[in-house]
């Protein structure tokens, strides 16, 4: 819980830091990794079928999922695009949490128990990133 709390608090001291220096529309890869750390570390707090044991291990599996969408899921999305417009895009749930289980395997201090926390890890961070307006996905 205190991880949480300090993990919060220097977030927001260094994204104020970001903002004042930066007012540009283009989002910086340290503002992508600091707001990725918040919704990552929120996101573990909130489900009990994650679990991200240090702060280092939190920046790096952010820094691993946006090395993931930038390389791999472009090509995941492709190759899955029949199935995605039959689903109407539903199918890009499954492979967010697909990726979300390739950066399990690939982060050291982090891990999901399955599937469905995947998808719901995934999920969550979908929506603080929407939230707080940072997209962890290789377009911005």
């Amino acid at each position: 819980m205190q991880l949480v709390h300090q993990v919060f608090f220097i977030s927001s001291f260094l994204l104020n830091l970001l903002h004042m220096k930066n007012s540009s529309s283009n989002t910086s890869f340290l503002s992508k990794v600091l707001v990725g750390g918040i919704s990552v570390f929120l996101a573990d707090f909130l489900l009990s079928g994650v679990q991200i044991s240090s702060l280092l291990s939190g920046i790096i599996l952010v820094v691993v999922i946006i090395l993931i969408n930038f390389t791999i899921k472009p090509l995941l999305v492709l190759l899955t695009l029949p199935i995605s417009l039959i689903t109407f895009g539903l199918f890009l749930l499954v492979i967010n949490a697909v990726v979300v289980l390739l950066a399990a395997e690939l982060t050291p201090g982090f891990s999901v128990d399955g599937f469905w926390w995947a998808l719901a890890f995934a999920l969550i961070l979908s929506v603080i990133n929407s939230i707080l307006g940072v997209s962890l996905d290789s377009s911005n």
